[in-house]
């Protein structure tokens, strides 16, 4: 806002008003400035009272506007209030893991002959110490060999086995290097030309594009068991959903445009429910609401969001297949507290924090709880929480300057009040998003390392592929192990296509468990 002298009013009240709003505006930009700067340079712990269950949030998506993510196991300091004695720290000092295969290094004295008499000694006892290690990765290779027969009185008859099928047609890549490849750069966030740094220290000069190639494939494989679960996820009555920025390579504009992804989790083990956790990401090249639309098509439950706007017309009644039901994290709503805490360190916000801290409290006791049993004591204990809470924040609106931050927060809340309060009524729902949240960790991850997807087809590639390796993290599967046999099963044709639920990382981990129990 510029003024010259010639503008400026001469009313005094005029000028009242006018610097007040400067007061207000330079406010609200230093707390722009200082979020940035906790961002880029302060810890990532939001923490901020003694309440153990308030779950601190991180801003690390803040560089990329909007859908920052809140979590809930970080832990941090906490300013002006006696900190807790940290836990001790959890060692193994004892066994190592009974599945790992030993050998033996047996080390005997440089004599055996008594050193008082010199008879021969013999053993008594021994002291045995175990030690992790390592056999770094073998490249090798893969040779099949199809001998041709033929008949001595028959010329014209002549017998070979087929080829097998492989994952890369006419490929030098076995199935079990490809898979290598794909869990490196999806589970462990490895881009693919740091892969191809490390085989090239191993001997093996790869071009960057014919992994890029191998990658695209395995996710061609793979698509049928993505639309599966898919298909599973959004089947389900209540759903997670969140999206996150993905920069994809324009290659005609020598650029990178900002595409997303829409992510969308289950996970029913909070309150003991029957569907298994998984998680799927949908490629979008914006954040318009209606790719939302389109992917919920048909869907008509709760959906576990922030704040977005473009959820709102799911929520309307003559929506196609009905109107459903938005469940506001409440995450998201500490968080507007939080940040005026942080920049003017008002009693109000801290107070707000401590009342959603109670919630978080209740809220960490009925974890694991049925539905049925946290449904009761959210009624009976969280209800009159809230309830006062709003009459508060109410009281202390009408108190506050309209154009405040604590103002916004304090709205913010309220007009979100009937989305936050849905897990009152409903044991299934969450108090927050976290779930969701967490599931778009490893997508920033290899945002961060890989920097961008190279195309349209990559982006999808990855949203395949990612869908199914941190679905199978989920369910605490090694990716390489999982992976590998999937890949194998579908490319040999040994899993159908109307077999293909049999590979869900579920389904797959219960059958793994049986032949190991049966052939114990």
């Amino acid at each position: 806002m510029a003024f010259d002298l010639a503008s400026l009013p001469r009313d005094p009240d005029r000028l009242i008003e006018i610097i007040l709003a400067l007061q207000d505006r330079n406010a609200h930009l230093e707390g722009i400035v200082a979020a940035l700067k906790r961002t880029v340079y302060g810890p990532r712990s939001e923490k901020l009272v003694a309440d153990t269950a308030q779950l601190p949030l991180e801003l690390d998506d803040l560089i990329f506007n909007e859908a920052s993510a809140a979590n809930d196991d970080a832990a941090g300091p906490r300013p002006d209030r006696p900190s807790s004695p940290r836990p001790k720290a959890a060692r193994n000092i004892g066994a190592l893991p009974k599945h790992l295969p030993r050998y033996e290094v047996v080390i005997e004295p440089e004599g055996k002959a008594c050193p008082c008499c010199g008879g021969t000694m013999h053993v008594i006892g021994e002291d045995v110490s175990e030690q992790l290690d390592v056999i770094p990765a073998v490249l090798r290779v893969k040779r099949i060999r199809r001998p041709r027969y033929g008949c001595r009185s028959c010329e014209g008859a002549v017998v070979q086995a087929k080829a097998p099928p492989r994952l890369v047609d006419n490929g030098m890549a076995t199935t079990a290097l490809v898979t290598s490849i794909v869990v490196g750069k999806f589970a462990w966030h490895l881009p693919l030309n740091r892969q191809t740094d490390i085989l090239r220290g191993q001997g093996i000069a790869l071009d960057r594009s014919t992994l890029v190639h191998w990658v695209i494939r395995a996710a061609w494989w793979l698509k049928p068991l993505y639309k599966l679960l898919v298909g599973i996820v959004l089947a389900s009555p209540k759903v997670f959903c969140d999206d996150t920025p993905l920069p994809v390579l324009d290659r005609r504009r020598r650029r990178t445009r900002t595409a997303r992804f829409w992510s969308y989790a289950i996970d029913d083990r909070p309150w003991q429910g029957p569907a298994p956790p998984a998680v799927v990401y949908l490629f979008a090249e914006n954040r318009k609401g209606r790719h939302v639309h389109e992917h919920l098509t048909g869907f008509s439950g709760v959906l576990q969001v922030d704040g977005y706007a473009g959820y709102r017309e799911l929520a309307k009644p003559n929506r196609p297949g009905g109107a459903v039901t938005l469940a506001y994290c409440l995450a998201h709503a500490r968080r507007q507290f939080f940040e005026v805490y942080q920049k003017s360190q008002s009693s109000v916000a801290a107070e707000a924090l401590q009342r959603i801290g109670m919630v978080y409290q209740i809220e960490e006791r009925v974890r694991g709880l049925t539905a049925a049993e946290r449904g009761i004591v959210r009624q009976s204990e969280t209800k009159p929480i809230l309830e006062a809470f709003k009459i508060w924040l109410m009281q202390r609106l009408a108190a506050e300057s309209a154009k405040s931050d604590l103002a916004k927060a304090i709205k913010y809340t309220l007009n979100h009040w009937n989305g936050l309060t849905v897990f009152l009524t409903d044991g299934r729902v969450e108090i927050d998003s976290n779930i969701v949240e967490r599931t778009i960790r490893p997508i920033a991850l290899g945002r961060r390392n890989a920097l961008f997807a190279g195309s349209t087809r990559g982006a999808e590639a990855w949203a395949i592929l990612a869908s199914i390796i941190n679905t199978a993290k989920l369910h605490e599967l090694d990716p390489q192990t999982y992976l590998a046999d999937v890949l194998e099963k579908i490319v040999s044709g040994q899993t159908k296509v109307n077999s293909l639920h049999e590979l869900l990382p579920w389904a797959w981990k219960e059958a793994r468990t049986q032949q190991t129990a049966a052939a114990a």
